[in-house]
């Protein structure tokens, strides 16, 4: 029995229950169904990232469509700071009544995987509700490094070790560690030199002062329709779908495993009703399939991800080992 059978299997038995108690005292079930109804207030959507972000976009164009539906308010937070940590933590110590509900990216594993203390455990203080999105990321150059493709790009870094450069938005970001991935995969040798934002590091590659980067697709088009910069490879195991001329890492380098695209799921705390769970689930899924929301997501280069709640904790579970062996082996620490 899948997990979706398995939640609608107890919610039929509780009712059942809950019908037959009522039934026994002479009341009417009415009463029943009227005070299990959700959500019963202004329901909370925490994103752990600040306005404008791909998390505060999804939250912000689900959130609104969720509230539509439910005549309830949908209040996004945005509740920024510690690599996504300070949101996350509120949600964890949050009432598990679906009332409270987070909307994050896979920086929830990559802070984890960088700090082994962290508060917060994703695996066993979340409940997951629904994966959300994937967003593409790419792999760029400034034209003055000279390379066009990937394998031109490991031949050079092997042959001058450690002098080519790489920019990111900061250590343990989702483009630091993709490019750790990389390096790894690769065997190819490259200097971090980490910034404060994404504006900041792409500022200097444009400007030819760093050579490399990985940026998310949609940011990275217009830099190479204007000629600023080279697209040399997508970030996922497949090409993108914005740019289905250009290789993706795995295929280019022959790293087949390679798999950098960032994904974004929405959780509830932990030992959240799994009635609740599988009516946001369903509800969320049937947004995600609706061409109006595809439409908005692939202008932010994200393409919509419907599943489970299981498929959300698979990949939760799955990516937070994959990424505490990428941190070991290149030794990164938490700033």
């Amino acid at each position: 029995m899948n997990r979706q059978s398995f939640f609608a299997r107890r919610t039929t038995l509780r009712l059942a229950t809950a019908l037959g108690a009522a039934t026994l005292l002479g009341a009417s079930f009415a009463p029943v169904l009227a005070q299990g109804k959700y959500p019963s207030s202004a329901v909370k959507l925490v994103v752990p990232f600040g306005p404008a972000t791909g998390p505060d976009i999804l939250g912000r164009t689900i959130g609104q469509k969720l509230s539509d539906q439910w005549g309830q308010p949908v209040v996004v937070e945005n509740k920024n700071g510690a690599s996504s940590a300070i949101g996350t933590q509120f949600v964890t110590a949050s009432a598990a009544d679906g009332q409270t509900l987070l909307v994050t990216a896979n920086t929830l594993v990559l802070n984890k995987a960088l700090r082994p203390g962290a508060a917060y455990d994703p695996v066993k203080d979340l409940q997951p509700v629904a994966p959300l999105a994937i967003g593409r990321l790419s792999l760029v150059a400034h034209p003055s490094l000279g390379v066009k493709t990937v394998q031109q790009l490991i031949a050079l870094a092997k042959s001058k070790p450690g002098e080519i450069n790489y920019a990111s938005p900061g250590n343990g970001t989702p483009h630091h560690l993709a490019m750790e991935l990389f390096v790894q995969g690769t065997g190819a040798m490259l200097t971090h030199i980490p910034y404060s934002s994404t504006p900041a590091a792409v500022k200097d590659v444009l400007g030819g002062e760093v050579k490399l980067m990985f940026l998310p697709i949609h940011v990275a088009q217009a830099q190479v329709k204007a000629g600023k910069l080279l697209m040399l490879a997508s970030g996922g195991k497949q090409r993108a779908e914005a740019t289905p001329d250009v290789p993706s890492v795995a295929e280019a380098s022959g790293v087949k495993d390679f798999d950098a695209d960032i994904w974004y799921g929405m959780y509830a705390p932990a030992g959240t009703p799994p009635a609740v769970v599988a009516q946001l689930n369903r509800e969320v899924n049937a947004l995600l399939t609706s061409p109006e929301l595809k439409a908005v997501f692939a202008q932010q280069g994200m393409s919509t991800l419907p599943g489970t709640p299981q498929d959300l904790a698979n990949l939760t579970r799955n990516d937070l080992a994959r990424w505490v062996k990428v941190v070991q082996a290149a030794g990164i620490k938490a700033d």
